[in-house]
This record gives C-alpha cells, sequence and structure tokens, in this order.
C-alpha cells in the first residue's frame, strides 16, 4: 500500500510540476510578446516624433471610425499597442479626438514644411454636426491660407462628404456616388414584445416630450414626440445643405432636387451615380485612384521612400506644445451617459470629473474653467452630484463656460445651470428639461414557466423588487418623487437663467431643442463653438495669455482589454441562460441590435439586455 501511495504520489507530483511549467513557459511567451510589440511601438513613434521621418508635402487627413470629444484611449502609443493585441477585427471602432484633429490641421496651416492637404476619408464612420462643423471651420481655414485642399474618394456618405465638400478639388471613382439622402429619426419599440413576455413596464414621467419611456409603452411615436423631432431634424437638415450648396458654390436644389427630378436625371444618365454627382457640381473630376496618386505626385513631388507623393498621416503628425501638467483655464470634458459606471468605455466616468473638478477648483494658477459636454444625460444622482461640485467652483469665484458639443440634453443640461455663460453650437440637442423613472416588473413572465415569489412583510412598501408586482402605494409614491424633482430641475433652470417658474415650464416638459431654438429661449447665452468658450474663459477669467490645462483621465488599459474580451463572454452566457426563456428568433433580434437611441442602451454591453426588465431609476 505504502508503495502504491509513493507511485500516485509521484505521478501527481510529476504532473503538477510538468503543468507548473507549461503555464509558466506559456505566460512568459505572453509577456516577452507584449514587451517587444511596446518597443516596437515605442520605437515607431519616437523615430517619427524626433524626426526619423520628414514631415513634408500634403497632411492626409485619413480619419479612421468616430470623431468624439473624449476617446476611450486618447494616447496613440496605447491605442497602438492596444490594436496590436485585440487586432482590427473586433467590435471596437477607433475612436478620434476632435480637438486633435482641429490643433493638427490650424498647426499644418501654419508649418512651412506642410504645402497642402488630402482628405481621404473612406474608414470615417461617423461624428455629430457639431463636431463637423468644427472642423470644417479648420478646414477653412487651412484653404483661406493658400494651401490647396484634395479629396479623394470611391464613395462618399453623407457624413464623408460633408467634409470633403471644403476642399478645393473633389475626385470621385467613375463608379462611386455621392449618397446624400436626408435625416431621419428612428425607434425601435417594445410594447407588444414586452407584453408577450408578460412583461409589466412601470413608467413615471413628467413632461409631455420626454419621449425616452415611449418605447416601452408605444408602437409608434407619439404626436408630441413627432413634433418634437420633425423640428430638429429638419432644422439640422437645412444647415448641412446650406454648408454644402454654399462651400461647393452651388444651389441647394443642385445638392438635392426632389425625388422626382433625382429619379429622372439618373434615368437620363442610364443610372451612372458618378456622372449625375458631376454634372449636380457636387465633384470635380471623376478619376480612379492611380490617375489621383499620379496628380497629388506633381502637386507635392516624389518620395522614394514610400513610392508615393510627400506627405505625413494626420495620426502620425505630431503636435507641439501638448503639455496638460500646468495652465490657467482647465478644460474638463464631460462625455457619454451620467452614470456612476467606472468601467464602461464612452461613458463619463463620474467619480475622476468630480475630482477633476475639485482639482481645478483647488489649483491657484486655475483662473477659469470649460466644461466641455457631449452627453444625452442621464441618472439624477450622477447629475446631481456632478452639479453640487460646480456650484463650490461657482462659490469660489472661478468663471465656469459650458461649451455644449454635439448634445447636452437633460442631465447634462442639468449640470449646466451653474455656469457663469452656456455655449451651444446651432446644431447642438440640449433642453429635454424632463425627469423619468422606470420599473419592469416580471411577475406574470416568471410564473408562465412556473416559477413563483412568496413570503412576509412588515409593510405594504416592505420587499418590493422586480418579481412581484408593484403596489399602487408604492407607485404613488414614485410619481411624487418624480414630480418633486422636475419642480427643483425648473427651480434650477429658472434661478440660473433668471427666469420665472412658468416661463421655464412652458420650454421644458422635456422637449429637445435645437442649439439655435435654445438661444430663442434664452436657455443657452451665445451660439459659438470651442473657440468661443476660450475666448468667453479668458475675458471672464481676466487672462490675458491662453494656457489650457487638459483634465483627460483614462481607463485603465487593463480594463479596456478586460472589457474587450469579457464583452462576448457576457453575451454567451446570456444567451445560454436565455434559452429556456426566450424565443432564439427573438434572442437573436435583442443581441443584434447595436443601439437602441429611445432607451440609451447598447446591446453590446451585457447589462443592458437585463435593463429591459430592470429599473432604469430616476432619469434626467
Amino acid at each position: 500500500m505504502y508503495v502504491l501511495w509513493q507511485v500516485i504520489t509521484t505521478v501527481l507530483h510529476g504532473t503538477w510540476r510538468t503543468l507548473t511549467f507549461i503555464r509558466q513557459f506559456i505566460l512568459n511567451i505572453m509577456f516577452i510578446l507584449l514587451v517587444s510589440i511596446c518597443i516596437g511601438v515605442w520605437l515607431q513613434n519616437e523615430r517619427v516624433h524626433t524626426g526619423g521621418e520628414r514631415h513634408k508635402g500634403a497632411l492626409i487627413v485619413n480619419l479612421q471610425g468616430i470623431v468624439v470629444d473624449k476617446p476611450a484611449i486618447n494616447d496613440h502609443f496605447l491605442m497602438k499597442i492596444y490594436h496590436q493585441i485585440l487586432g482590427h477585427h473586433g467590435d471596437y471602432i477607433k475612436e478620434t479626438s476632435l480637438f486633435q484633429i482641429v490643433n493638427s490641421i490650424r498647426q499644418a496651416k501654419d508649418d512651412p514644411q506642410i504645402t497642402g492637404m488630402v482628405l481621404d476619408l473612406d474608414n470615417f464612420v461617423s461624428a455629430n454636426q457639431s463636431s463637423l462643423e468644427y472642423i470644417g471651420k479648420a478646414l477653412s481655414e487651412f484653404r483661406k491660407s493658400g494651401k490647396p485642399i484634395f479629396a479623394f474618394g470611391l464613395n462618399y456618405t453623407q457624413t464623408q462628404y460633408y467634409l470633403a465638400s471644403f476642399a478645393n478639388k473633389i475626385y470621385l471613382s467613375p463608379y462611386g456616388s455621392v449618397d446624400i439622402r436626408g435625416f431621419s429619426f428612428n425607434n425601435i419599440y417594445y410594447k407588444s414584445f414586452l407584453q408577450k413576455l408578460k412583461v409589466h413596464s412601470h413608467v413615471f414621467r413628467v413632461g409631455a416630450y420626454k419621449s425616452a419611456v415611449e418605447p416601452l409603452l408605444r408602437d409608434n411615436m407619439s404626436p408630441e414626440a413627432c413634433e418634437a423631432n420633425h423640428l430638429w431634424v429638419t432644422e439640422l437638415w437645412n444647415n448641412y445643405l446650406n454648408t454644402l450648396a454654399e462651400n461647393r458654390k452651388v444651389k441647394i436644389t443642385q445638392i438635392f432636387p426632389s425625388v422626382k427630378k433625382t429619379i429622372e436625371k439618373l434615368e437620363a444618365l442610364h443610372g451612372d451615380s458618378a456622372q449625375y454627382a458631376k454634372e449636380n457640381g457636387l465633384v470635380d473630376i471623376l478619376s480612379s485612384s492611380a490617375l489621383v496618386e499620379k496628380e497629388l505626385v506633381n502637386v507635392f513631388g516624389w518620395d522614394v521612400n514610400t513610392k508615393n507623393y510627400y506627405g505625413v498621416n494626420i495620426y502620425d503628425y505630431p503636435l507641439k506644445n501638448t503639455n496638460n501638467n500646468s495652465g490657467n483655464i482647465a478644460v474638463i470634458t464631460v462625455s457619454g451617459s451620467l452614470v456612476n459606471d467606472q468601467l464602461t468605455p464612452g461613458r463619463s466616468f463620474i467619480d475622476s470629473t468630480i475630482a477633476d473638478i475639485r482639482s481645478a477648483r483647488l489649483d491657484p494658477a486655475i483662473k477659469a474653467i470649460i466644461l466641455r459636454i457631449n452627453s444625452p444625460g442621464g441618472s439624477l444622482s450622477a447629475s446631481e452630484t456632478i452639479r453640487s461640485e460646480l456650484e463650490a467652483v461657482r462659490a469660489s469665484g472661478k468663471p465656469i463656460v459650458v461649451s455644449m458639443g454635439g448634445m447636452a440634453a437633460s442631465g447634462a443640461y442639468w449640470i449646466s445651470t451653474p455656469a457663469n455663460y452656456i455655449i451651444a453650437n446651432r446644431n447642438t440637442l440640449t433642453g429635454s428639461i424632463g425627469i423619468f423613472n422606470i420599473i419592469n416588473t416580471i411577475e406574470d413572465s416568471l410564473d408562465m414557466i412556473g416559477i413563483h415569489s412568496d413570503g412576509i412583510k412588515s409593510s405594504k412598501l416592505a420587499g418590493t423588487s422586480h418579481i412581484q408586482a408593484l403596489s399602487e402605494d408604492m407607485q404613488k409614491i414614485i410619481q411624487l418623487n418624480i414630480n418633486h424633482s422636475y419642480q427643483d430641475f425648473i427651480n434650477l433652470v429658472a434661478s440660473a437663467r433668471h427666469k420665472t417658474r412658468d416661463e421655464i415650464d412652458k420650454v421644458a416638459q422635456g422637449r429637445v431643442w435645437t442649439g439655435l431654438d435654445a438661444k430663442k429661449y434664452d436657455l443657452v447665452d451665445a451660439l459659438g463653438d470651442f473657440d468661443d468658450a476660450l475666448a468667453k474663459a479668458m475675458e471672464l477669467g481676466h487672462i490675458k495669455k491662453i494656457q489650457l490645462k487638459w483634465y483627460d483621465h483614462e481607463p485603465y488599459f487593463l480594463d479596456l482589454l478586460y472589457n474587450q474580451t469579457t464583452s462576448s463572454m457576457h453575451i454567451a452566457l446570456l444567451q445560454m441562460i436565455s434559452q429556456g426563456f426566450l424565443p432564439k428568433s427573438i434572442l437573436n433580434t435583442i443581441i443584434d441590435i447595436k443601439k437602441q437611441p429611445g432607451l440609451g442602451l447598447t446591446m453590446n454591453d451585457p447589462q443592458n439586455l437585463y435593463a429591459l426588465c430592470f429599473s432604469c431609476g430616476d432619469i434626467l
């Protein structure tokens, strides 16, 4: 028996040592690989930033992915490592900072080595209209300096073409098109779907136009929502067309004729979309990419190293004076949903934002704060936490200037109320002064599959949960709380804007306004962009020379890797759990949904599948 035990322990010990060796070997290989990637990317960065590559010729603006105020990763070095490790084929879409783009273009305008610009927009996905206008402003400055801008595309989406319209010369592939169709706003509505699942939606809200809850209550858009949405969609579309017509020196009817005239002309051209774009003045030349490159070589010269025309990629073009360690104007960005969630990229990290505001308040070198907002709102608690910290800044005597980006609505407007001055873009979506709460209960859903809940309560209000019916008493209490919060919202805005409560209530009710309308109703002080916010901060802070200090806290790099890796695992787990509850066709439909504007949810986030059946809390 002793000999047998010795044999067993020897085998187990040997197996354990073998597994330990294999584990350590694999980890060491992974570590060496990671270090090699880091060193390789660092050496590439150093070669670019120390002049190892000559920066002359064209600034090649080859935007990738989406343009945002505050990317999840705002460091080029980390971004390159991130892409090396995860590859380019995952769900992650590259984000580019709006301010880095504008600063690069403006620096290139004054750079004697940069003699022109090439807009290569094939991989540019999207940006809000306010951001597009700000980039367009920088492109206009570049063009007015006398340096030419060339744009080439195999095809142009509406977003891509907006930037291309600022070029001196626009090239299009002979087999391409300029896809201008108009703007639209659509929701997916869940009322019938939730009824089939026997989910009860308890919605508490104030504001006839607070339409974020409609997808749970209706199968179509309400007349009030149609009215409000039609107003801002039409206004943004008219602004878009006017800019294109001005840039191309043509009439709006050439940019976007009636549908009937468009079809008639396409029929006459036998469906040739490229020729249609040229004859309507949308583009200047129909040409292949090879011929366009040949012409650009004539303009910028031949680079024997790259075997192409001289130029530098905008992502490799080094910016000067980017030190954030000191400054007299603090720039704090609030981007994404205002929620107390520190691990989800793309959302506002509340704790970091509050820490930044407090740091700027206590820093004697900081004379003014610019709060850059690009957010649809969020929870009442998160919004109030930020607002109260801004109140402390206001009380300290330091001026606050709010610069609104593409959206600063609801909770994002709540946090704007302590500002000394609010500047919005004409295309900013703001207002939405209202509040709601959603609690979905699934007692009948559980009953359908044979699960029941029972217990003992010391009062009618005890034990409230999503697996039990919501009592009428609790519903009354929640609605009273919502009513009170709405009155607080009205009072905050009325006090900040020096208006009566009735005056604010008339333009509140959860209605979304463009920046132009917000200025008309005195919800903002002026129309403008980030440059105007800088000028106002200088004025209010009595600052003669601008030194910006950007507060750009990024999530930990390992958190980003963790989130990317575990996201697909969570979705797979949800599929396994839901097999016995949801029909496969319905489940696949839910998983495939990327974003639902009405709910403010991203279905790639594993929490959001649960959100159909759980409370959203008080939402501004």
